[in-house]
């Protein structure tokens, strides 16, 4: 989490990091061959979902809550891929670059305008300050969360119905560790939102002396990353 935010932004939401589920997509008639190899996608995929779900749950810095979230978002796209449905799994990842990338460059935000502070639990209070910032990263959030309405809705919800309605271990499998993953993204986001801008300040005083929202520049970048996620 050293990297500056922009970069975060950029690897977690579109390149590095979907790169290999990209992979698997685009291979799809070779992984249609192999049921087996499709099996393991669909478990490993399930596992990280959870499994990165419940370490957000724990995680202090704003930014590694999100990374981890990047992580078990990545999982539900694997678990869709081992199920064989590689236009929702795509779906996902398209709407996912979108409030992630959001999610990122307002959390961008937070720290530059908290004088580099990442710490949530040193954070708090800042929705008076940081009411943009706070709007777009509410949006994102919720999108995360799979909020109805929302783009993230559309596709977290589509891959868990898929996996429901999947008639073998894989499909009971896949779904209820994917239900689990849900419940600790909706608990770990609003944690997120209510230590950072809600709760109580806990911030140092050379932190909150300068804080201000973005500048112009950067407001323009995130209204679109903020239409894309509704």
């Amino acid at each position: 989490m050293e990297g500056p935010t922009p970069v975060s932004a950029l690897i977690h939401a579109a390149t590095m990091v979907t790169a290999g589920l990209y992979m698997i997509l685009r291979c799809s008639p070779l992984f249609e061959f192999a049921p087996n190899a499709l099996i393991v996608v669909a478990f490993f995929g399930a596992s990280t979902a959870f499994f990165a779900a419940t370490t957000g749950l724990l995680q202090n810095d704003l930014k590694k809550v999100i990374a981890y979230s990047t992580c078990s978002q990545l999982g539900y796209m694997a678990f869709a891929l081992g199920l064989s449905k590689y236009t929702v799994a795509f779906f996902h990842l398209a709407n996912h670059a979108f409030f992630k990338a959001l999610l990122f460059l307002s959390a961008g935000c937070v720290i530059h305008a908290m004088a580099d502070e990442q710490e949530m639990r040193r954070m708090g209070g800042l929705l008076s300050s940081l009411p943009f910032t706070y709007a777009m990263m509410l949006l994102g959030s919720l999108a995360l969360m799979g909020t109805p309405f929302l783009s993230g809705f559309y596709s977290k919800d589509a891959i868990l119905e898929y996996a429901a309605v999947h008639y073998m271990v894989t499909g009971s499998f896949t779904f209820w560790l994917g239900v689990m993953a849900a419940f600790c993204t909706s608990f770990y986001s609003c944690r997120l939102v209510y230590l950072t801008f809600l709760n109580n300040t806990n911030a140092y005083k050379q932190s909150i002396e300068h804080i201000h929202d973005p500048a112009p520049i950067v407001i323009i970048a995130l209204l679109p990353l903020g239409v894309g996620s509704l």
